[in-house]
């Protein structure tokens, strides 16, 4: 049987998506009826559901999917998880590494689902300060930790592609609760995300 790619999107967004992307397409000077463009707009239009697709996802349903009771009070760490999402005020792309940390207080979740509860909050237009924040929430809510530690690295091409066109900068971000308030604690967090541990 011969590979076929299965893709969903609603019809009423795309086409909507379509005609504005070929205004787009003419208004920067373009043909978008030339060969090379023809099939750009839709491409474009449905790319930029893609990518923001986790506005239609529940970031705690998905903790609470796969939410275990243990009795567990260790640090438990994902650390280099990879992040893409769509800065919202150019609508161009800042891409890097999340690390996640979180004091269990009777209950787990899947290692899986910490990393899609960084995908759920950055498939949406973003700014890193909020998405730092509300990875840092949903986990708090969902799982009640004794605290919990988010830090993120990311490039953001609004600052590598236009304006002060800096290639090599990279924004990082913060946010700790509970324990994490903790010098001792936090210090721990920070120590073992910036060692090659593996």
């Amino acid at each position: 049987m011969a590979y076929q790619k299965a893709e969903h999107y609603e019809d009423n967004i795309t086409s909507g998506l379509i005609e504005n992307y070929r205004k787009t397409i003419g208004l920067l000077g373009e043909d978008p009826e030339r060969e090379g463009l023809a099939k750009t707009p839709e491409r474009v239009a449905k790319a930029m559901q893609f990518l923001t697709h986790g506005y239609k996802l529940d970031a705690n349903a998905i903790l609470n999917s796969a939410k275990f009771k243990e009795d567990i009070s260790e640090m438990i760490i994902v650390k280099d998880i990879e992040l893409y999402s769509m800065c919202e005020h150019h609508m161009l792309p800042f891409y890097g590494k999340a690390h996640v940390a979180y004091i269990p207080n009777g209950y787990i979740t899947g290692l899986s689902k910490i990393a899609r509860v960084v995908d759920v909050f950055s498939r949406r237009l973003q700014v890193q300060e909020r998405l730092t924040h509300q990875i840092l929430n949903s986990i708090k809510e969902s799982l009640n930790p004794l605290g919990v530690a988010v830090v993120i690295e990311a490039s953001h091409l609004c600052m590598m592609m236009r304006g002060v066109q800096k290639q090599n900068s990279v924004t990082t971000t913060s946010a700790f609760d509970g324990e994490f308030m903790k010098n001792t604690t936090r210090s721990e967090f920070l120590k073992l995300i910036s060692h090659n541990l593996h």
